[in-house]
């Protein structure tokens, strides 16, 4: 099998009418009724039935756990008993009620409050009935994308409806010392072996899953949810702890589904910009969301959830690894991955998000938001933007869209009018029309005997612009390749392929950290963006050069303007970075120094993005820098820091500019990319 995720497949990338509205039924009958109806999902084929004590009992007598027991009172000089009852707690704490009665309860619970807050849930039937038959064949893995509290939630809810086994939710550490101030004889060394022993009995709480077939197992390969709504680079600890059964041959084959959730608007919206601005808000939790009496008054529109084609890892891995090197250990013993398996584990998290991501549905609004944040935000917040002149280019957009292979959550049965005027109604919290003009809706209006500050000016008017850019990140990876080539011939002002490729891919190795890139396939990525820009008639291909078109220009342009604000903010911080910072600093020191410089850079008019506030864009720079090998994280006392090679990033911002090529870099032993 070929290393591209197009090859791979997508299921659920059919016409809209083969997505079902699951709520459409329960609309019209008794919600006791279908929570007490009969539930008999069939189980995998080669499992007998096993109970959830069974399974702790299988867990708590496993080899591994018992190695892991004895080293961790051995380091804290605590008996096995002791340590033997914190891992008795904490798989208490990490199993779930799958008993009947709670299913139950929880089907009914959420019927209620599913048909309260959205319109409809559409689900695709053909992804499903795959599903279905993958559970009786192999251990299943359910992979969705994550932007919402209530991901695992609608999962449960679709199985429960269709008659499927319900999964076991796989979390990582939430707070890994939860018990330490809980003991009576606290040491600073077992707080330090406290995640050592949480991490354990996780792993061997998934593995025993999987070998024994117990239940579908669900986690969210991007580890956590998403506060920008776009892919996050996946997270490889427990991947790889859902791949080992199957490394150690303690499985035939593993099936891996990944699963593409998309909203038309998040339950959670009025979070994301104050998170990423560092304002301080309540402890979240699935529970309080719902609770919150403004979140079940608001309408949220519908939801699309797309269960991809089955994945096998057992043909994934094929030519890829060789498993003979786990026959050298006991399959007891924890082992340390070889390169070949991390190198191959990464491709395949990788390529599950990519799936994810071609497996979405964009809105109306993620298309309007992509326009809205290339008006000046003084338009917005004053002038207004002209609604007829935002609906043609939506309409324009939606075209382009469609050519680049977008899958649309665009009702064809009504006019096209009426849909987008929906849509700026449902985003009336950051968006409103007045005149015949569009206006961002600027939150927190201060009382008139406090006038705000130029700096709270810019707080409140970021916060605004970062909703929309969340919800322009929804259809971000449509565009995001095609752009990296726009871009590459706007800087380089360059036609001959060789210069072009090379930006494209100093520009994937720069925003690693901003979109998802399956190793391995940048020239694809290369050849794809070109053959794409060459469909919609933007450029001309030849087998030495790629010369703009003269009907080009406007697709080329929205491109190049949609990756300016990354673009820009890096600048920015590479420029920080090289003339200001110190050589050696913390995050925190980082971050406010960062967010500082940036306000009063957008306070000049020295720059329009309000991105480069984002925390998200911040931290993404530190771990491009890392990754690239031009800054290294240290360990000192109780905090992490940075050490910087100035001239390196000094460097990656020339190049980034268009001063100098790539090639300089590349020549550059202090600075690999």
């Amino acid at each position: 099998m070929t290393n591209t995720y197009r090859d791979v497949g997508v299921a659920g990338q059919q016409d809209e009418e083969d997505f079902v509205d699951i709520l459409e039924e329960r609309r019209l009958s008794s919600d006791l009724g279908f929570a007490l109806r009969t539930f008999g999902p069939r189980l995998h084929k080669g499992s007998p039935p096993c109970s959830s004590a069974e399974l702790h009992r299988a867990v708590l007598e496993s080899q591994y756990l018992r190695y892991v027991t004895k080293e961790v009172a051995m380091e804290t000089g605590s008996c096995e008993q002791e340590v033997r009852e914190e891992v008795c707690g904490i798989l208490g704490e990490m199993s779930q009620n799958l008993q009947l009665r709670f299913i139950r309860l929880m089907a009914y619970m959420m019927t209620k409050v599913f048909k309260t807050v959205f319109s409809a849930i559409f689900v695709n039937v053909e992804g499903l009935n795959m599903l279905q038959q993958a559970t009786q064949e192999n251990p299943v893995i359910l992979m969705p994308n994550h932007r919402s509290y209530i991901d695992f939630l609608v999962i449960s809810y679709i199985m429960f409806s269709y008659d499927i086994p319900v999964p076991v939710i796989a979390a990582g550490i939430r707070n890994s010392c939860r018990n330490e101030d809980c003991r009576r004889d606290t040491t600073p060394l077992w707080g330090v072996l406290y995640p050592t022993l949480y991490w354990a009995v996780l792993s061997e709480y998934v593995r025993t899953i999987v070998r024994k077939g117990f239940a579908p197992l669900e986690f969210f390969v991007e580890g956590l949810r998403s506060r920008t709504l776009k892919s996050i680079s996946p997270k490889l600890g427990m991947m790889h702890m859902v791949l080992e059964p199957f490394l150690k041959g303690e499985v035939y084959d593993i099936t891996l589904v990944p699963i593409s959730i998309s909203y038309d608007r998040v339950l959670e919206e009025s979070l994301l910009a104050h998170e990423l601005l560092g304002v301080p808000k309540p402890r979240e939790s699935t529970t309080g969301l719902l609770k919150a009496s403004r979140v079940l008054q608001e309408n949220y529109g519908s939801m699309h959830v797309n269960f991809g084609r089955p994945l096998s890892v057992r043909q994934l891995c094929e030519g890829k690894i060789n498993r003979c090197q786990y026959n050298l250990t006991p399959r007891d013993l924890p082992q340390k991955p070889s390169a070949d398996v991390q190198a191959c584990v990464s491709w395949m998290a990788h390529l599950v998000v990519r799936i994810q991501e071609e497996g979405s549905r964009i809105s109306p609004w993620s298309l309007m938001a992509c326009l809205l944040l290339q008006v000046p935000a003084a338009v917005l917040t004053e002038q207004g933007l002209l609604w007829h002149r935002l609906t043609e280019k939506t309409l324009w957009l939606r075209r382009l869209a469609l050519d680049f292979g977008a899958h649309l959550n665009w009702p064809e049965q009504i006019p096209d009018s009426d849909v987008l005027l929906s849509t700026l109604a449902l985003h009336r919290t950051v968006v409103h029309q007045k005149a015949g003009r569009v206006f961002l809706v600027l939150g927190g209006e201060p009382e008139g005997r406090h006038p705000v500050s130029p700096e709270e000016g810019v707080m409140r008017t970021a916060a605004a612009a970062l909703m929309l850019v969340s919800y322009r990140n929804q259809s971000l990876h449509v565009f995001v390749r095609p752009a990296l080539l726009a871009t590459a011939v706007s800087v380089t002002k360059s036609t001959q392929r060789d210069d072009l490729l090379a930006y494209f891919c100093f520009l994937q190795d720069v925003f690693s950290n901003e979109f998802i890139f399956v190793p391995g396939r940048s020239s694809q990525d290369f050849e794809e963006a070109g053959s794409l820009l060459k469909k919609c008639e933007a450029v001309h291909i030849s087998q030495q050069e790629v010369t703009v078109s003269d009907s080009g220009l406007e697709v080329l342009s929205f491109l190049q303007e949609l990756l300016k604000p990354f673009i820009n903010s890096y600048q920015l911080m590479f420029r920080y970075l090289c003339e200001d910072a110190d050589q050696i600093f913390t995050e925190k020191q980082f971050l406010h120094a960062v967010r500082t410089l940036a306000t009063n850079a957008v306070l000049s008019g020295e720059l329009d993005t309000y991105e480069v506030l984002s925390s998200n864009v911040q931290r993404n720079v530190l771990s491009a820098l890392q990754r690239l090998g031009m800054a290294t994280k240290m360990k000192r006392s109780e905090n992490e820091e940075y050490k910087v090679d100035k001239a390196a990033v000094g460097r990656a911002g020339d190049v980034l500019s268009g001063k100098v090529p790539p090639q300089v870099l590349q020549a550059t032993p202090a600075a690999r990319l």
